[in-house]
């Protein structure tokens, strides 16, 4: 099965606040889009992905993602992550109407396509289905096989709200590189741990207290 993944971006101005004990208001937006070139290009090599699209009003990180081979889908409602994610899968179904869908969070800056791959196919099994972050509360993968509905419910506690929407929670394990997402300071040191790409390497090299 060949997977079509929608990946949200806020404004990168307006990205990764909680990182503020680590990286300045300078510093900031460049790590959120290693991030995100990194998540693309990870998803982008895994066999079980056709294509990504980014949903995002960010001039660069439209243009520096276009360039990874993303297709970037304007943030036309405006209404919060999962309104956006909602409108990129309606125009990936617009398109491809039977394509299986998973939402895919930006800042995986670790992620491994063949762990992601194992994702995917485990997922295949269920109509909807999602993955747990690092932390246990959140959510780095939504997917919806066949024509289901996506029907995101990302933000605080979204582990809980996915698996009350019927979504099966994929109990994996050796998938550390798909669960570890970043926001905060620690996150970003375990991601550096197991590994993360070369952007993310690049700009949280000069970061004080990194390796």
């Amino acid at each position: 099965m060949q997977w079509t993944l929608v990946i949200p971006l806020k404004p990168l101005s307006r990205a990764k606040s909680r990182l503020s004990d680590t990286a300045d208001d300078g510093v900031r937006p460049g790590l959120a889009l290693a991030f995100a070139q990194d998540t693309v290009t990870a998803a982008l090599a895994c066999p079980a992905v056709e294509g990504v699209a980014v949903v995002t009003d960010d001039a660069l990180a439209g243009r520096e993602l276009a360039a990874l081979g993303a297709r970037i889908v304007p943030d036309e409602p405006g209404g919060g992550l999962n309104a956006a994610l909602a409108h990129a899968a309606s125009v990936v179904r617009s398109l491809h109407p039977e394509s299986p869908l998973a939402a895919l969070n930006a800042d995986l800056p670790a992620l491994r396509p063949l762990e992601l791959a194992r994702v995917l196919d485990a997922a295949a099994e269920f109509p909807r289905a999602f993955l747990a972050d690092a932390a246990g509360t959140g959510t780095t993968l939504l997917a919806a096989a066949g024509s289901e509905e996506l029907r995101p419910a990302f933000g605080p506690d979204s582990r809980a709200r996915h698996r009350m929407s019927g979504a099966e929670e994929l109990r994996l394990t050796h998938v550390d590189s798909v669960r570890q997402d970043v926001d905060t300071g620690d996150d970003l040191r375990t991601a550096l741990t197991l590994g993360v790409g070369q952007h993310t390497a690049t700009v949280s090299a000069g970061l004080l207290g990194l390796p």
